[in-house]
Protein backbone atom coordinates (compact mmCIF):
# COMPACT_ATOMS: atom_id res chain seq x y z
CA UNK A 1 0.00 0.00 0.00
CA UNK A 2 1.45 3.34 -1.33
CA UNK A 3 0.40 6.27 1.09
CA UNK A 4 -0.27 9.46 0.23
CA UNK A 5 1.43 12.44 0.62
CA UNK A 6 -1.10 14.76 0.06
CA UNK A 7 -2.84 13.38 2.76
CA UNK A 8 -0.10 13.43 5.68
CA UNK A 9 0.57 16.51 7.85
CA UNK A 10 4.49 16.58 7.07
CA UNK A 11 3.26 17.73 3.34
CA UNK A 12 3.74 21.58 3.45
CA UNK A 13 3.01 24.40 1.35
CA UNK A 14 6.31 26.18 0.77
CA UNK A 15 5.99 29.47 -0.37
CA UNK A 16 9.68 30.14 -1.20
CA UNK A 17 9.56 27.59 -3.73
CA UNK A 18 5.65 28.25 -4.23
CA UNK A 19 5.09 24.44 -4.15
CA UNK A 20 4.07 21.64 -1.70
CA UNK A 21 6.92 19.80 -0.46
CA UNK A 22 7.57 16.95 2.37
CA UNK A 23 8.58 18.63 5.94
CA UNK A 24 10.75 15.64 7.02
CA UNK A 25 14.28 15.46 6.85
CA UNK A 26 15.21 12.36 5.32
CA UNK A 27 19.12 11.21 5.04
CA UNK A 28 20.43 10.35 1.88
CA UNK A 29 19.85 6.54 2.09
CA UNK A 30 16.20 7.27 2.70
CA UNK A 31 15.84 9.76 0.14
CA UNK A 32 17.21 7.68 -2.45
CA UNK A 33 15.01 5.11 -1.81
CA UNK A 34 12.01 7.45 -2.02
CA UNK A 35 13.10 8.57 -5.45
CA UNK A 36 13.69 4.79 -6.86
CA UNK A 37 10.06 3.85 -5.58
CA UNK A 38 11.93 1.00 -3.78
CA UNK A 39 9.88 2.28 -0.98
CA UNK A 40 6.10 1.37 -0.70
CA UNK A 41 4.78 3.20 2.56
CA UNK A 42 6.16 6.39 4.07
CA UNK A 43 7.48 5.82 7.63
CA UNK A 44 6.56 9.33 8.42
CA UNK A 45 3.16 9.22 6.98
CA UNK A 46 1.30 11.05 9.63
CA UNK A 47 -2.41 11.91 8.44
CA UNK A 48 -3.58 15.48 8.38
CA UNK A 49 -7.01 15.45 10.46
CA UNK A 50 -7.97 18.63 10.93
CA UNK A 51 -11.14 17.35 13.17
CA UNK A 52 -8.37 16.15 15.62
CA UNK A 53 -6.51 19.24 15.97
CA UNK A 54 -10.30 21.37 16.69
CA UNK A 55 -10.83 18.39 19.27
CA UNK A 56 -7.43 19.34 21.26
CA UNK A 57 -8.13 23.20 21.36
CA UNK A 58 -12.24 22.37 22.94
Amino acid sequence: MKTDCALCAHYIYDEEYECYTCDVNLDEDEYARFLSDSVQECHYFNLYDEYKIVEKQN
